[in-house]
């Protein structure tokens, strides 16, 4: 654990800081990313020994109070903010709230903005979901040497503007092993082999969320069953509330453990007042 100062000025510690994180470039060792998206997502993440965690900007103070030890780089989306100015003061914002990195779509005038403020930013390379219009839809990348190519220029060109992370996303497994080795930027393999420093997956994926009608994405593997839970729930859930519908209809419920009742000889009492108003 490393004593810091956070970038919102408070003393604090982390597991991982930006420095451990560009100093595994070239080791063995893999570490492991997901997104919580609430408390209780965030504390199985702890308890379970995640080492790096994602969250948008609703979710980091909520995560962070499960999580103060733990690196958690924060997202913004696409079209969420307008102005140059208007996401970099939503950057500073999440700082102070105890992001330890910031993600951004936006050009690399805006990732050379930010990291010029001593800012770690993180963006995105490969398959971005934001835009598949472009591409023709969800699809894997870099499966030709002209698209590979393209990807590690994309990289370069981020590492020239300042970049500190990227999501790598559905990159084929050999383009990504082969580019990490040519860049400073720390890359989150989701979908994309063992080749990155870091392997990401998320929350919903790995613990089985999706119910047997959804197909999961390709780099999706379920390590638990969460929608047999879910199913579960949702059957007792609805034999309950029709148990509590049939009840009501034929006049048994409320049940007599469930009513209160006056204090004896009170009844008589009350009617007989009742009776001279």
């Amino acid at each position: 654990m490393k004593r810091i100062y956070d970038f919102g000025r408070r003393p604090a510690a982390r597991n991982y800081t930006v420095s451990d994180l560009q100093a595994l470039k070239g080791s063995d060792k893999k570490l492991t990313m997901c997104n919580p998206k609430n408390a209780a997502e965030a504390k199985a993440c702890v308890e379970a020994g995640i080492d790096l965690m994602t969250a948008w900007d609703s979710e980091i103070e909520e995560v962070r109070k499960v999580a103060p030890n733990h690196f958690i780089g924060l997202g913004s989306g696409w079209a969420q903010l307008g102005t140059s100015k208007e996401i970099l003061e939503h950057a500073f914002d999440m700082f102070r709230k105890g992001a330890d990195s910031y993600y951004t779509l936006r050009s690399y005038e805006v990732m050379e903005m930010l990291a010029k403020e001593g800012m770690p930013v993180q963006s995105h390379i490969g398959l971005i979901p934001t835009f598949a219009h472009w591409c023709g839809g969800l699809r894997g990348w870099g499966r030709n040497a002209d698209e590979a190519m393209e990807i590690y220029r994309t990289l370069k060109r981020m590492e020239d503007v300042g970049v500190f992370a990227v999501e790598a996303e559905c990159i084929a497994e050999e383009v990504l092993a082969a580019i990490n080795t040519k860049t400073s930027i720390v890359t989150y393999s989701l979908g994309s082999g063992s080749g990155g420093d870091v392997i990401m997956s998320f929350v919903a994926d790995i613990c089985g969320e999706e119910s047997e009608e959804e197909t999961p994405p390709k780099h999706a593997h379920a390590f638990g069953n969460l929608a047999r839970l879910d199913k579960q729930m949702y059957e007792e859930r609805v034999e309950a509330l029709s148990a509590f519908k049939n009840e009501v209809t034929n006049g048994n419920f409320p049940y007599p453990a469930n009513n209160i009742s006056m204090h004896p000889n009170e009844k008589e009492k009350f009617l007989e007042a009742l009776e001279k108003v």
